[in-house]
């Protein structure tokens, strides 16, 4: 069944949080470990099921279709004769994936972007994310509560990361100080959606029509908006600083590697986390 459900992956952005990188290159091609953040979270859906994707592109969007047009001989070990040009393919480690790349406006905003994908969507429900965040969160588990609650979109909700030390003040003066401790849970989006088809008719062709603001108040006002909490992992890579820790994660507990059975270090994780957001 997850075969057939496309996901629809938001790779257009300028990503300027993150200049000294995109720069050169879309957010979604910004490397961990070696490979875009983008196969990071193609390799996160396609174990668990989903094989065809619609990438939204739009700012240098022909680095990620360069990228792709020769993902076949970068995935794989070849020899080449280079007077006859002949290519022999050895070793190949391509992913079973079908992907369509559509070039959707430079400037457009998200909701103009899922609009302009529309006519590549054939099934009544779609799996919708961005091209920068990471997480272990089971998107069977999101996508059967989506299916057994008939409502016509969930988020994903995951819970706030602990970036900044508590001060309790009295006057100017300083009575407690707490180390990034959470205390309360505070949901935001994890940017992990399922939608049914109808959730494309909200959405505009018009440049300026943005998802979050134009288009999910609208199913949330109505009650056809639910929230999959997800309390693992999650991260999304807006600066340099992100980037790295990313890096860093990748090389030793990689908790979003869920395509491997590799038991997660939760206690150096949030370590890592805890020293990236204090510098």
């Amino acid at each position: 069944m997850n075969r057939e459900i496309p996901v629809v992956i938001l790779a257009g952005g300028l990503g300027t949080r993150l200049r000294e990188e995109t720069e050169f290159r879309p957010k979604p091609m910004v490397p961990i470990g070696g490979k875009p953040i983008l196969w990071h979270i193609m390799k996160h859906y396609s174990y668990y099921g989903f094989k065809k994707f619609i990438i939204c592109l739009g700012y240098k969007g022909e680095v990620i279709k360069d990228y792709f047009l020769n993902y076949q001989l970068q995935s794989s070990d070849f020899s080449i004769n280079t007077e006859t040009g002949r290519i022999i393919e050895h070793q190949k480690k391509n992913e079973n994936w079908d992907i369509t790349l559509v070039d959707t406006g430079q400037d457009a905003q998200t909701g103009a972007r899922i609009a302009r994908i529309a006519d590549y969507i054939d099934t009544e429900t779609f799996m919708l994310t961005y091209g920068d965040g990471l997480s272990d969160i089971n998107l069977n588990d999101l996508l059967n509560f989506h299916l057994i609650h008939k409502k016509n979109m969930t988020v994903s909700g995951v819970l706030m990361p602990l970036r900044f030390g508590h001060l309790a003040l009295d006057g100017n003066k300083v009575i407690a100080f707490s180390e990034k401790k959470r205390i309360s849970k505070e949901w935001i989006n994890g940017g992990f959606f399922v939608c049914n088809k109808k959730v494309l008719a909200q959405c505009s062709t018009d440049s300026l029509c943005v998802f979050e603001r134009d288009v999910v108040p609208v199913f949330s006002q109505t009650d056809q908006l639910m929230a999959y909490k997800h309390e693992g992992f999650w991260y999304c890579m807006d600066t340099l600083r992100d980037q790295e820790l990313l890096a860093h994660l990748w090389e030793t507990s990689a908790p979003w590697k869920v395509w491997e059975s590799k038991e997660n270090n939760s206690f150096f994780l949030s370590k890592k986390i805890k020293e990236n957001e204090m510098g």
